[in-house]
Parts: structure tokens; sequence; C-alpha cells
């Protein structure tokens, strides 16, 4: 197992991912101790793995648009555990929140679309459920303070 951080904790992909502590990067900042950022991450890597199941004429709508509302969910948690005030962060989140449900209105599209048919969609459910309502959780917690 590779420790991703200094203390001693194993995040979920560590467990899954050969010298996954290169993919933190450079900075060691709040946002990485958040349970909601990995589940974001794995998040993303769900989105993209959907969009490369859709047909090739959804290059340009659909796919650019889902993976764009994925990795908006991740950055918007990032950039929002940077700030002091529990306003922006509470914002930053409630943004990160949105782009979870517009994944999720694209996914009724696509079904709508009958391009989900054939693909199993358990984890990347799972993944859009998790984040909604930790992303809940955070936003309630900073309206509370």
């Amino acid at each position: 197992m590779v420790n991703c951080e200094s203390e001693r904790r194993f995040c979920q992909f560590c467990l899954q991912i050969p010298n996954h502590k290169l993919n933190h990067m450079f900075l060691k900042l709040n946002h990485q101790k958040l349970d909601i950022y990995t589940h974001s991450s794995h998040l993303v890597l769900e989105c993209y793995k959907l969009t490369k199941h859709l047909p090739i004429e959804e290059k340009f709508g659909m796919i650019t648009q889902i993976r764009r509302a994925a990795l908006s969910t991740h950055l918007n948690i990032a950039e929002g555990a940077s700030r002091k005030s529990e306003i922006e962060r509470k914002r930053f989140y409630e943004i990160a929140r949105s782009s979870v449900t517009e994944i999720d209105a694209a996914l009724d599209i696509a079904k709508n679309l009958g391009y989900l048919d054939k693909l199993i969609l358990q984890a990347l459910g799972d993944a859009i459920i998790n984040c909604f309502k930790l992303l809940t959780g955070l936003i309630e917690a900073n309206s509370k303070k």
C-alpha cells in the first residue's frame, strides 16, 4: 500500500492505483482531507468511463457537458475548502452540488435516448448519490455557523 498523506491515512485510491501518492500533485491542502474530495474524484473517473461509451456524435455535446460538470464538482470542492469565509465556502459547495444535479439530468436524457441501455451504472449512480449527500451536509454545516 502507498501512503498518500503524512498522517498515515490511506485514501480510497491508494488501495486501487499503484503509486497514487504521485497523483496528489504538489500541494497538500485541506480539501484533500475531506471525504467529499475523494468521492468527487471517484465521480469524475466514473463520468469519464461512462462517456467513453456514448455515441461519437455526442462528443461536443453530452460527453463534454457531463465531463465538465464532473470536473466542476471536484474543482469547486477544492476551491470552496480553501475559502476563509463560511458564506463563500457554502457558495462553492452549492455550485458543486448543482453540477452533480447537472450530471444526473444529463444521464436522464442519455437514458431516454437509449444510450445507457447496456451500460452498468451502479458505480456512477452511487458516486452521484454520495457526492450529493456529502455536499448537502457541508452546505448545511456552513449554514448553521
